[in-house]
């Protein structure tokens, strides 16, 4: 894959990301309800693409362990995230996930054990310049926004993770062991809050069609997709671009 290629999907991927907000703001469900479906869906639907493609689910120990807390840190950045527009709106919580780049220059480098790029830090700088210009004049939106920045340094932290796992691993194979990790994660912490129950069933079809398209189209694919093109492209870049 060239690194023009690798852009144009990126950009695809973006464009569908884009519908995650609008979709967990119709979704009438909790946040980590919410994301207990999206990660079940997704698992479902990249374990169905597995067989059908015949592509290898073998992992090993090791591996496994760097899957889960990969998997664990995507389901609290979902939680977060969709948190966030729950408490606030879908544009202010787009908005400042976009300091994801900020968080990716000063965390991709200790992930990767590279040296620090200053044009990266500035670039990110700027975006938290913007930030600031939302947080004036979105005050009573605080619990939102400060959702929404845990959401986007947890997603600097497992972009970066990734970026060092698909260097050596399937993202097909990655992709479904962090769904899978991110799952349990989520049904324990739903168990132990008395909420792994059959209300988590108790939706309308309009639900369960929106959440279909989440899990399936907006993570299953995309989640995947976006891990393939970090073998050309940088956590940064990926940031970057993802802030449009």
């Amino acid at each position: 894959m060239t690194r023009s290629r690798a852009l144009l999907i990126l950009h695809i991927t973006v464009f569908i990301w884009g519908f995650t907000g609008i979709l967990g703001n119709e979704i009438s469900l909790p946040s980590n309800q919410l994301v207990w479906w999206r990660m079940l869906i997704a698992a479902v639907a990249m374990l169905a693409w597995a067989l059908f493609s015949k592509k290898s689910l073998q992992v090993q120990p090791r591996e496994l362990l760097s899957y889960i807390g990969v998997g664990l840190l995507t389901a609290a950045h979902w939680i977060c995230f969709f948190g966030s527009i729950k408490a606030s709106n879908v544009s202010t919580a787009l908005a400042v996930i976009s300091t994801t780049s900020f968080f990716v220059a000063f965390v991709a480098p200790f992930i990767r054990k590279e040296k620090f790029l200053w044009f990266e830090v500035i670039l990110g700088v700027l975006v938290v310049a913007g930030l600031a210009i939302i947080f004036k004049f979105e005050s009573d939106k605080t619990l939102g926004i400060v959702l929404s920045l845990c959401a986007a340094l947890l997603a600097a932290i497992f972009s970066s993770w990734n970026s060092v796992l698909v260097k050596t691993y399937p993202p097909t194979k990655m992709a479904f062991y962090e769904m899978l990790a991110g799952f349990v994660g989520v049904s324990i912490y739903l168990m132990f809050n008395d909420k792994l129950d059959s209300s988590l069933f108790a939706i309308s079809g309009y639900d369960y069609f929106l959440l279909a398209i989440l899990g399936i189209v907006a993570t299953a694919f995309a989640y995947i997709v976006s891990i393939e093109v970090m073998k050309i492209l940088s956590p940064f870049t990926c940031a970057l671009t993802i802030n449009l």
